[in-house]
């Protein structure tokens, strides 16, 4: 199971990362696009680079929005997998 970050480390982590906020035991980022096929269209993005880490965000989609969340569900908060994959999404 991955190791879960101190709060230092996550706040560390955290500060190098743009668009991303602490919410509880997750890290989030909204994106807004165009409209609803942009939006969806940047979700399908998300498959194969998820799909690689063995790790998957939480999404919501609104019309426009999409809301990104991360959090490594099975150590029960943050850990490098959810860093990791908040580097990779940023980077899309």
């Amino acid at each position: 199971m991955a190791q879960l970050l101190a709060e230092s480390e996550i706040q560390n982590r955290l500060s190098q990362l743009s668009g991303w906020e602490l919410d509880g035991k997750t890290i989030k980022s909204v994106r807004k696009f165009g409209g609803f096929p942009e939006a969806v269209a940047f979700v399908n993005k998300l498959i194969d680079p998820a799909e690689a880490a063995g790790h998957h965000p939480d999404l919501a989609i609104s019309y426009n929005k999409v809301t990104v969340s991360l959090s490594t569900h099975d150590a029960g908060g943050l850990t490098e997998k959810d860093f990791a994959m908040a580097t990779t999404i940023s980077s899309l």
